[in-house]
């Protein structure tokens, strides 16, 4: 499709003019960031309708003892055509199960289908039971490279509350692999030995101050930790004040999560958090205004 092939040169062109020698590595990532965030804003305006031509495809037993999981490719996907960006979603322990229609139930697959533009392939595994297991979903990632033209440099990963443990668990095991990593509400099951690979890759934590779910702790312990270490230089983190459990879950339909992102590559020399976008409370509730169900739909995930 002319959009793929229009995304893929504008990447190009973008990693040209930001690796010229004589571009500083300060100015480089703000013209990375300004060229981005125009790609953005033109992939939304031009492809207002894009979300329903994609597709959600189901696969069972695709990986031998494996997950169950959700493939979505975007509209303008073409077999054996440019490479595009991979985005995991993880979600929590209410989601749990052997249906996979309960992956559509909230999350990055459902903020889709509610009109979300998400230029990119999406995996979305369905956990049965249990902490998510790091390397059962790194075969995940390597049976997605193997399908599909997938951008291996742009590979992200989120998730929430037990998504949130899965997503740090993840990335910590597999920093090189993973641009760049969103936990919501969760923590870590690594032990402090494994814990370092959390400070490999930008990592941005949020957790809210009044969660009963997940306490906050098990966020705060990441975060000191890597502090502690002096191994935060990659690590962004926010404590939503006052907010419960649920109210995380408004981030997968909120436009910044994937701006903040998409910004990020592994052929970033040196590798760096992007600090300029910010996530307020006003954004939170703005996009809660936009969605049809209760308070605390989420508050046991």
């Amino acid at each position: 499709m002319v959009f793929s092939r229009h995304l893929h040169a504008i990447v190009q062109t973008t990693d040209i003019i930001c690796l010229h020698k004589e571009v500083s590595s300060n100015h480089r990532r703000i013209m990375k960031k300004a060229i981005l965030t125009i790609l953005l804003l033109w992939i939304t305006s031009f492809c207002c309708h894009a979300q329903q031509g994609g597709k959600f495809i189901t696969k069972y037993r695709a990986v031998p003892n494996n997950y169950n999981f959700w493939v979505y490719t975007p509209e303008d996907y073409e077999p054996g055509g440019h490479v595009l960006p991979l985005v995991i979603f993880l979600h929590g322990k209410s989601l749990c199960g052997n249906d996979l229609n309960k992956v559509k139930r909230y999350g990055v697959l459902n903020a889709i289908e509610r009109g979300k533009i998400v230029p990119a392939f999406v995996l979305a595994p369905q956990n049965p039971g249990g902490s998510w297991n790091p390397q059962k979903l790194n075969e995940l990632l390597e049976w997605m490279k193997s399908n599909y033209p997938i951008d291996s440099t742009r590979v992200y990963v989120l998730g929430m509350s037990l998504g949130g443990y899965g997503t740090m668990d993840f990335a910590g095991t597999y920093p090189e692999k993973i641009a760049a990593a969103m936990a919501l509400c969760g923590g870590t099951t690594l032990r402090d030995s494994q814990k370092g690979g959390l400070g490999r890759l930008p990592l941005w934590i949020m957790h809210g101050t009044a969660d009963r779910a997940v306490p906050i702790s098990c966020s705060k312990t990441v975060v000191d930790y890597l502090q502690k270490s002096h191994e935060d230089q990659l690590l962004r983190y926010w404590w939503v004040p006052g907010a419960s459990h649920g109210i995380l879950a408004r981030l997968f339909y909120l436009q910044k999560t994937y701006d903040w992102l998409f910004t990020h590559s592994l052929g970033d020399n040196p590798r760096y958090v992007d600090r300029s976008f910010d996530i307020t409370m006003e954004d939170i509730r703005t996009t809660y205004e936009e969605l049809k169900w209760s308070k605390d739909m989420f508050e046991d995930d």
